[in-house]
Order: C-alpha cells, then structure tokens, then sequence
C-alpha cells in the first residue's frame, strides 16, 4: 500500500487540529456481533440442467480476501473458504465484527486477490495497526478523533516495502496453492462454480490498469504473473498466451477504466507507440469482457462523452486512485468510447482491439460481495466498514478522499448465459461474449440480432431457437447484408427482489464514411402509456421513493419489457454496434439506508435507476470489391 498524496495528508491533519475529542460512535449497523455457532449456513441448492439454449447463471469474478495486502491492512481476515461461503448464500463475519449474508446465493464466483505479495501479510502480520486492537473494538470504544488517526496511521504510515522480507515468493506460492485449493474445495458442478483468479494491479502513475485474471480449469502457473513482474499489459498477455500453451486456458477482465485518467481504453500501446494489428488481434484474444460496474462506479459511458445520454450521469466516481485523486480524463477511460474507437480504427487501420463484451463485479474486500442497496456493507473495512464510517459520523476523514464516502456503489454483478453450470461452460460463454453486466439487481436480458426477424416472434414459444436460426446473440457479429436493416429481439423480466422496470433502450454506435464515429440512444419499449416527444426523448416515468423510510412501490413501471425493434437508420455501408439497456424505476440508494439507520439527512442522490448493459452485437459491411 503506498503512502497518501501530500494534499490529502495536509487535509486530515488540518481536520484533526479543528477536531473535538468526541466519544464511542453509536452506530446501529455494528450490532449484534457475530456469532459462529448461529450463523446461517450455505442453502441446498438443486442441481440446474444442460440447457442448449442456455441458463442464466449469476456471479462475482472480483472480490478479495486476507490474502490482499491492502484488505489486510483494512482489518480483513477472512480466508478464500469464507468467501466461497459467503457466495453460497452461507453467513461470515465482516471485518467489523456483526455478520453479513448474500440474500440470495451467486451461482458462480472467484477470489481474485492480488498478486503483488499476495498472502505476504497474512503470513507475517507485520506491526500494522489493527494488530493489537480490532477493527470493531476501535469502531465500538475509540471516538472519532482516534478513528481518524488510525486511518492516518494506516493510509499513511504503512509501507508495504518495510514488510517485503527475503524468501517472500515462498509465502505467495503457498497462498496462491491455498487459494487454489479452496477453489477446488467449493467447486461443485451444475451448483455452484468456483473458478481461480487473481488480480494483476498495474498503475503506472497511479492510473489504473488493474485487470482480473481467470482461469477454465485448476490447471494454472505456479505463481500469478503480477506488476512487480511489469505493469505493461502487453507482458501479462505474453505470460497468458504462454500459459496457453501449456494448457492453462485463461483471459483477463480490465476494470475500472473510468479511473484510468485515459489509459485504459487508449488509442496508443502502453509505452506510447502507435498500435500495430499484432497489438490488436492479442488484445482481443486476453481480453474478451471489460467489468462495467463495481464499487468504484460505472465504466460504461461519461455526459461528457455522451451528452445527449440522459442516463449517462450513473454512479460517477472520476477521479483517479491512490496518490493524486486527481480527475480523471474520460476520454479512453469508458467502455462505449472504447467500442466508438475501435470502429474508427477499423476504418482507419484495418484492425479493432476492442471488440469486448461487459460484466458486472463487485470489487469487494471483505470475502465478500457488497452489490445489496438495502444491505450495503462498505469495499474496504477500516474505511467504510459501517454506516457511520460510511456517512462520515465515525471520523473527521475527508470526503475527497481515496476513502470513497458515499461516493461508492454497492455493484455489481456479472450474468453469464450458458449452457450448464460448469467451469467450461461458463468459461466458453464468456469467451464467446455472451454475457452482460448489472448495477446489481438480477434483471434476466436476452439480446439477438438478425435478419428478417417476424413482428410476433417473441410470442411464439420457440422464439430463441427462432432468434439463433436468423441472427446471433448479444456478443456475436451479424453477417453483412447488401439491403435490409437488421432486428434486435429484446426480453427483459424484472429482478422479483427490486424495483420494476422503466425502458429498454438500444445504444448504437456507427463510423461515418470519413472515419468519425457517433451514437444514438433509441427508447424503443417503456412502461406505462407514455410518448415520445417531438425530439424522441421519453418521459421520465417518475418516482414512488420515500426517502425518509427508505422505501419505494411497484405500483410504476412494468415486471417485463420485449420487443423486435429494427434499426429505422441502418444504412449497410457503415459497421456498426448495438447494445441493450434496461432501467429499473427509481429504488433507494444505499445512502439513504444508511441515513434511516443512522436517523440523518440522506445526501443526494437519494434514489438510484439500476439498470442491465448487454454485450454489443457487430455489424461489418462485406469488403468493397
């Protein structure tokens, strides 16, 4: 963990010297404590059956255990084994001492810690400064001045360099075998999948290049490639392909672009030099998901980037991490410009290196994944490990902090349409891109793209053979065509545990014969009996949220949405890509539970409109003769 930026050094310090002593924080949130021998256990759960027209199947492949330096840190001690419990649907203790349980089981799921010294500290419990006092005994007993010190001493204090001992790679080789192991352990075929992963932790200069690595089988290296190996992308697919080789299939999921200041989804390689086709055709190989949606915001798309997107503004986080918090360049930073780009470098090169789908995860710390609004519990346990850390009552740290605040979303989650609920099956699905991303609801979305797609089809019982036979699913690319404007099959059911839904809206992206690209939000399915104004913007549906109680009702909105919209500007000349979007109605944000728990104000926003992204669907004209 590196040290803090001097200006958020000179904050808290600042703060402290304004700062009263105060006394034990009452915080509701951190009662009653855990206890071992009443915890809820993981559910029985059936078995799901092969399916060739496939499952829906929910996970989280980016959550960190003890084995992270900086969960660590962070007062985490859960073990790889407690995280698999916790997916399961089974109850473990948060670092701050009460229990936390998923309300309903994932179906699929991966540790991810990272690799840099993964397991080192755990193993040598240097002198940080939980050891000899507990997080939830420092929430309970120390006033807020002495909260804010701790966090002081921990965001800028601690050196990992100070506990890096010789003989370290023998530690991390020995968790990375446990973390395996535990996978191995909890892996159980049709239900529940258990896949091994670790995170790779680039930040050249603190922009964020981080990327989780996944693997099909328990056939995997010795020891994860890292960043102390190099922090250059290309290297990481060099290891993976090599890996490859021998046997050990795997790819890897970039994440949170939006704090990249630019980096992430750039228009150069990493050392600046122009991208070649080679760069390319590897970038599509390693990486076919980009995560969307975690706890540090949405990577979808930026209002800067999209203004004319009324729902561009979601969960915002655009500041960088670690030493500068500085803003963070949207452009070559969000998902939807990433697939802009790529078409005009299509245009222009010949090549596209982001031809990606979307996945949703969590980027929890605790063993845990905190995609709940109504049961949020916090990403890092020491600096939002409850409601009154969260909400600022428990220490003076600033708001503009790495410490996140309120600014953190409790997202998201990654759904996967497959076959059977086996390591390969999903593994394949997610090669092939058939998957999409949610803030965190469990909103079901199926996507096809086609040709000659009848007005009825979704009617008929046998509309997805239908939908395969003339087209291919979200991930998939559509065979040119001389005429005719393809058709997108889209059905979305609401997550019977959240609000109803709002809309349903086609994102498409297309180059111009210059070379520019451009996008275009179409609404093409809504609830209620509202129209489209003059412009083709749709009413907002409204809301039924109460803030004060924390509550909302389904009585806006529709269960389920579907429609075959067809393109009305297709023109075939032009490549293209097309994605679904679905809107929930407006529910509460986790800020505003956290404020009825903690009887405050809830701060703005107080609602949230969760929502589901597909994967793009391609469309490449035939090459002229």
């Amino acid at each position: 963990m590196k040290k803090a930026p001097k200006k958020i050094v000179a904050t808290v310090l600042a703060t402290i010297l304004i700062a009263a002593c105060s006394g034990p924080i009452e915080d509701p949130t951190l009662h009653p404590a855990f206890d071992p021998a009443s915890a809820a256990k993981p559910p029985a759960v059936a078995a799901t059956r092969h399916n060739p027209q496939r499952n829906l199947y929910w996970g989280d492949l980016h959550v960190h255990t003890s084995y992270s330096t900086d969960a660590y840190t962070n007062g985490v001690r859960a073990t790889p084994d407690d995280a698999y419990t916790f997916f399961k649907g089974g109850e473990i203790a948060h670092a701050a001492g009460y229990g936390i349980r998923m309300q309903r089981p994932l179906d699929f799921a991966a540790v991810t810690d990272h690799s840099e010294y993964i397991g080192l500290l755990r193993a040598t419990n240097p002198d940080s400064p939980l050891k000899k006092k507990p997080l939830r005994a420092r929430l309970l007993e120390d006033g807020r001045l002495a909260n804010t010190l701790l966090l002081a001493r921990t965001m800028i204090g601690f050196s990992l360099e100070d506990a890096v001992q010789p003989g370290w790679e023998e530690i991390s080789r020995a968790a990375w075998q446990e973390i395996v192991a535990a996978a191995e352990r909890h892996n159980d075929p049709g239900r529940f999948t258990a896949f091994v992963g670790y995170e790779w932790t680039s930040m050249p200069e603190d922009r964020n290049l981080h990327r989780n690595v996944i693997y099909r089988s328990n056939k995997v290296p010795p020891l994860p490639f890292s960043s102390v190996d190099s922090d250059d992308p290309r290297a990481l697919w060099a290891a993976l392909e090599e890996q490859r080789a021998n046997g050990m299939e795997a790819f890897a999921i970039p994440h949170n672009g939006n704090v990249s200041d630019g980096r992430m989804y750039d228009r150069v390689m990493f050392d600046g030099r122009k991208m070649n086709a080679e760069y390319a055709r590897k970038r599509v190989r390693n990486e076919p998901l980009s995560e969307i949606f975690q706890v540090k915001g949405s990577s979808e798309t930026y209002p800067e980037l999209s203004p004319e997107d009324r729902f561009a503004g979601f969960e915002l986080y655009d500041t960088q991490l670690a030493q500068s918090q500085d803003y963070s360049r949207p452009r070559g930073s969000y998902t939807r410009d990433a697939l802009r780009a790529g078409l005009e470098m299509s245009h222009s090169e010949g090549f596209n290196p982001y031809r990606f789908g979307v996945i949703g995860s969590s980027d929890g710390h605790n063993a845990s994944s905190p995609v709940e609004e109504n049961s949020y519990h916090g990403k890092l346990p020491l600096l939002d490990g409850s409601a009154g850390q969260r909400m600022g009552s428990a220490t003076f740290w600033p708001e503009e902090s790495m410490a996140g605040g309120t600014r953190w979303s409790a997202a998201g989650l990654a759904a996967v349409w497959a076959k059977e609920n086996t390591r390969e099956a999903l593994f394949d699905a997610m090669r092939r891109r058939e998957a999409y991303a949610t803030s965190g609801p469990r909103i079901a979305l199926r996507f096809f793209g086609g040709w000659n797609y009848p007005a009825g089809m979704l009617q008929a019982q046998d509309w997805i053979a239908i939908a395969e036979a003339k087209g291919v699913p979200m991930g998939g690319q559509l065979p040119a065509r001389a005429a005719d404007a393809p058709g997108f099959a889209i059905a979305a059911i609401r997550d019977p545990d959240s609000g109803n839904l709002d809309r349903i809206q086609v994102i498409k992206g297309w180059v111009d014969g210059s070379g520019k690209s451009h996008e275009k939000i179409f609404d093409v399915t809504w609830a209620g009996d509202r129209e489209l104004a003059a412009d083709g913007t749709l009413p907002a549906i409204g809301s039924t949220v109460d803030v004060a109680s924390a509550s909302y009702s389904n009585t806006i909105g529709a269960d389920q949405l579907s429609v075959v919209w067809t393109d009305p500007e297709f023109d075939p000349a032009l490549e293209a890509f097309y994605y679904a979007r679905v809107i929930e109605i407006p529910t509460p944000r986790w800020t505003t539970f956290d404020a009825k728990a903690l009887g405050i104000a809830a701060p703005e926003p107080s609602s949230i409109q969760e929502r589901a992204v597909s994967s793009a669907i391609w469309y490449q004209p035939s090459p002229s003769p």
